[in-house]
């Protein structure tokens, strides 16, 4: 057995040891339901901000992103900005929905939009939501985990067997100490994220010769590129303007990646903070202490630099390192083949697929001069896959349990009952999850795309609990399972399973998640301007001026409300958006090469440097300077400890108790 393998081994088993550890201590202390789903609403301000950044940024970030930066350069690079618009759904409504779980015990998302909208109908679609979010989501993570050991073991361990082998860690920690035990967990899988995306990214770049190195081979990429923009530009280096009128598929001429396509497929990632999960995240907190340093210094600056940096070392460093065999021939002298003889002679380039093999070959090349650093960074990624997956059982497990079970089947179910079937419900995501993955490869993909668009979907019902008092019961409701619709109808899943062939898949190269809030938004705004009912608002308006009163603005900084407006339409224009294709050529011709470029990189890497800077700007204003997601200045009082203990499954709360 090589050493790297066995080294590959004594680090997992002390990961697992550590997962264990904390699977027991969070069963011990669970004593109420409370505890088990929403670690008793006591999760501390650094175990919160390392759990929800590890939740936010899964393995695709670790094992995907390099690989699809390898394979469409810079243009797709764009999607780094995810560090900075996923956290931003977290300014618009973590605070808020905090200070609405804690004030009126709520501990799901479906608990709070019922009693908020008087109807049950949206606790459905929520647990659907969560579940379409989940179980893909998941299954994706556990067959790349699974996929990683079969490569780094060497085919010792199958795809399949470590998938499954794998899974079992997860499932017995998460099932045993709930949300508490993932939050713990996550801690150390966050650390073990960044880690071994900036030495992999090191590791890249010590072997292509350095950051100088690393741009000549950017040019001579480019000059040997057969895909062009309408400009005639590299679609490594550029993007191909600002929308085109087909697919985002073959017919899209110089790459897929628009300006457009960039700020829609942003929209999508923006689902992640406003999926279920992590409404149930928010409610776990002892206060709202740690969002901003969460949102802004956490992910938007930490992981926006690993992103733009590291990943990108590793995606372009690819091309100089053996994996694109044109490269090599064309350029001897700025190749260092390296890869070579652990691809076999397969060329990632012309590969279908083949670029998530990137990342787990920069692994393997520490593996004659530090076999340990290969097992190391091998955990590295299992945490990083891991750390979504887990939280997502949880939550999901916990929607099952509290928005099904006990709404309509237990009312009176005790707390013991409930964590019982709390881990029923994680063991059967899990399980569902591996049986998709299992049996259903392609299933698994076309499911994997409509994961985030569906949390995207949940945006109108949040603005609504947390803003706009306006929308009704019929409006979300409609709106939400409309946009459920438009999001499968314009995903491959569409196409084909429903034989929606009309306009492709991501049309006008706009992503799905843009369609679905699309009909959506449209659809609620239509419908509530016709059902509008004045006992309903009146109901709701309970909840606004609570709101109000805690977490309203001073005079002095209503002022700024317009500044901070034209700040972040600005940056989402220029930066993810339409003017991003200033970027292009703002620091030099493309087809220039380095003496052309300003700043000795192509010009689109230092404008998205550029933009991730103001965009950390842009976060730490919404998040301090406007108070979005800073302690309340005065303290939430709550009525009630948690809605379930209220004893009638379907009682409403009692809003007028002073």
């Amino acid at each position: 057995m090589k050493a790297e393998v066995i080294w590959l081994f004594i680090f997992v088993l002390l990961y697992w040891a550590y997962c264990i550890f904390w699977g027991i201590r969070g069963a011990m202390t669970a004593k109420t339901a409370s505890d088990y789903f929403i670690a008793g609403r006591g999760i501390s301000i650094w175990v919160f901000v390392l759990a929800a950044t590890a939740t936010s940024f899964s393995g695709w970030t670790f094992m995907g992103h390099p690989g699809l930066i390898y394979r469409d350069g810079f243009q797709y690079a764009y999607a780094s900005f995810y560090a900075i618009t996923i956290p931003f759904t977290g300014v618009m409504f973590l605070k808020r929905q905090w200070m609405l779980g804690k004030r009126f015990g709520f501990v799901t998302p479906g608990e709070m939009l019922s009693e908020y909208f008087r109807g049950d109908a949206i606790r459905i679609l929520v647990v659907v939501v969560a579940l379409c979010f989940s179980v893909p989501y998941l299954g994706l993570q556990l067959r790349a985990s699974g996929f990683l050991f079969n490569v780094l073991t060497s085919g010792l361990l199958s795809v399949d067997v470590g998938m499954w082998l794998l899974s079992a860690i997860v499932f017995i920690y998460v099932a045993s100490g709930g949300l508490r035990a993932v939050a713990y967990v996550d801690t150390l899988q966050c650390i073990l994220l960044a880690f071994g995306i900036i030495v992999i990214g090191m590791i890249a770049l010590n072997s292509v010769g350095g950051f100088a190195k690393l741009n000549e081979g950017i040019a001579a990429l480019a000059q040997i590129d057969t895909k062009r923009t309408p400009d005639g530009y590299s679609h490594y280096i550029a993007i191909p303007g600002v929308i085109q009128f087909v697919s985002a598929g073959p017919k899209a001429v110089g790459g897929a990646w628009t300006g457009m396509m960039i700020l829609t497929y942003m929209f999508a990632l923006m689902g992640i903070h406003s999926a279920p999960a992590f409404t149930m995240w928010a409610f776990s907190n002892k206060s709202p202490e740690p969002f901003a340093p969460q949102q802004v210094w956490a992910s938007a600056f930490g992981i926006g630099l690993i992103l733009f940096t590291f990943t990108a070392f590793q995606g372009l460093g690819g091309h100089m390192l053996g994996g694109n065999l044109a490269f090599a021939e064309k350029f001897p002298e700025l190749t260092n083949n390296v890869m070579g003889a652990g691809l076999g002679g397969v060329d990632l380039m012309k590969s279908a697929g083949k670029q998530g093999m990137l990342v787990p070959q920069l692994i393997h090349l520490m593996g004659e001069t530090a076999p340990w650093l290969v097992g190391l960074l091998a955990v590295c990624a299992l945490a990083a896959m891991q750390s979504t997956g887990a939280a997502y059982m949880s939550t999901a497990g916990g929607m099952l349990t509290r928005d099904i079970l006990k709404h309509f089947i237990i009312p009176d179910a005790s707390h013991a009952t409930q964590k019982f079937w709390g881990r029923v419900g994680v063991g059967v995501i899990v399980l569902a999850a591996l049986v998709v993955a299992t049996t259903s490869k392609d299933a698994l993909v076309l499911l994997g795309g409509l994961a985030v668009a569906f949390g995207f979907q949940m945006w109108p019902s949040l603005m609504s609990v947390c803003y706009f008092p306006w929308f009704t019961r019929q409006g979300i409701t409609v709106g939400l399972f409309f946009g459920i619709i438009a999001v499968m109808a314009t995903e491959t899943i569409g196409q084909q399973f429903f034989g929606i062939t009309a306009w492709g898949r991501w049309p006008l190269t706009m992503h799905s998640a843009f369609w679905g809030i699309l009909f959506n938004l449209g659809a609620a705004i239509a419908i509530s301007a016709v059902t509008q009912n004045a006992d309903d608002m009146k109901h709701k308006m309970k909840f606004h001026n609570f709101l109000k009163e805690h977490a309203g603005l001073s005079a002095e900084k209503r002022k700024l409300i317009p500044t901070a407006w034209i700040i972040t339409l600005v940056w989402f224009f220029f930066g993810i958006g339409p003017g991003a294709v200033i970027g292009n050529t703002i620091f030099g011709d493309p087809n220039g090469g380095v003496e052309a470029w300003t700043f000795g990189m192509p010009s689109i890497w230092a404008w998205q440097i550029l933009w991730w800077a103001l965009g950390v700007f842009m976060m730490w204003f919404l998040a301090y300077k406007m108070e979005m997601s800073t302690v309340p200045r005065k303290e939430v009082e709550a009525l009630v400890e948690d809605i379930g203990d209220l004893g009638e499954g379907k009682a409403r709360l009692d809003l007028d108790k002073p």
